[in-house]
């Protein structure tokens, strides 16, 4: 064999091992976004969000979300945490959202922040801790 044909195998062989590589670290990165998009906090959190009257006010009905969904589901003990940020698609608008989720054992996902950014580059908050109707519970006698 001559030196042209080694440099020409070899280079061939180091193609393809890189297009193995990245087919593989593609396919983790793919299941991983999948994973988090499908997850009961990303439905969770488009429920908030699509129901949230202070988004509605801004942008508009919500239409749609973003196809990639990204954030972290954290658990541990059966407890958990999860942050979801998703492009919410609006009848007027487009805007960046983020929601942060609770979940403790044996309940469901809870919203215990929300926020997105409007077209001012400012954040706005979407849950006010501090609103009655949310903590008042109904007591009957």
């Amino acid at each position: 064999m001559t030196t042209k044909k080694i440099v020409l195998i070899v280079g061939a062989v180091v193609v393809v091992l890189g297009l193995v590589v990245v087919l593989f670290v593609g396919g983790i990165v793919g299941f991983a976004l999948y994973q988090i998009g499908n997850s009961q906090a990303a439905v969770k959190s488009k429920e908030f969000l699509r129901n949230n009257e202070k988004l509605k006010q801004d942008i508009g009905q919500v239409k749609d979300f973003g196809s990639i969904v990204t954030g972290s589901i954290n658990m541990s003990d059966g407890n958990g945490d999860a942050t979801m940020n998703l492009k919410v698609i609006g009848e007027r608008k487009t805007v960046n959202a983020s929601v942060h989720l609770l979940f403790v054992s044996g309940s469901a996902w809870r919203v215990s922040a929300a926020s997105y950014v409007n077209e001012s580059g400012q954040t706005v908050e979407l849950l006010d801790p501090y609103d009655s109707k949310l903590l008042t519970p109904l007591l009957i006698a």
